[in-house]
């Protein structure tokens, strides 16, 4: 969406995304709100860090999706682009075990400003805070994973639901 209003203004957005992030293919960023999906200018891997590949002289923002899937490095190159245009990131705080991610960690460290996108929980009024990672028992029940593998476990609905810690620890 951010991408769209800065674009309908005839400003230049410049929209990356990390290598991790496979989903709905290598380029692909999808937006929920707007349904379908744009094509991210750069790809990056944990290792990117060469903002001097970034042309910034006519650029009005940068935008960064899933920045959870960052690595420090890439969060540290982009703190210094920042100092030469605007670079917003968007991305969860924590995986499904209420722990940080890297690239998060790493926001929260050099960030100007944060803020909080709020939502509902699945199974109340409550704000969410944790994306609940959950499978599907033989009788189709949720059954809610709190703890295990670090690794990155890609999906969406199907897989994560947003919910408040009561409905997480119960």
């Amino acid at each position: 969406m951010v991408a769209w209003n800065y674009r309908i203004q005839c400003r230049k957005v410049l929209l990356i995304k990390p290598k991790a992030d496979e989903r709905f293919g290598v380029n692909v960023i999808r937006s929920r709100a707007m349904g379908g999906g744009v094509e991210a200018d750069i790809v990056i891997d944990h290792e990117w860090s060469d903002i001097e590949s970034v042309e910034t002289d006519s650029l009005d923002c940068v935008l960064v999706d899933e920045a959870q899937f960052l690595s420090e490095k890439n969060v540290d190159a982009l703190r210094e682009l920042s100092t030469k245009v605007p670079v917003i990131c968007y991305g969860l705080r924590s995986d499904y075990r209420a722990r940080l991610f890297e690239g998060s960690k790493r926001l929260f460290e050099v960030a100007d400003v944060i803020e909080e996108i709020k939502t509902v929980c699945v199974n109340c009024d409550k704000k969410a805070i944790i994306n609940a990672k959950f499978i599907l028992d033989d009788k189709g029940k949720r059954i809610i994973l709190r703890d295990g593998s670090n690794q990155l476990d890609l999906g969406s609905e199907e897989k994560y639901q947003p919910m408040c810690w009561r409905c997480f620890s119960c």
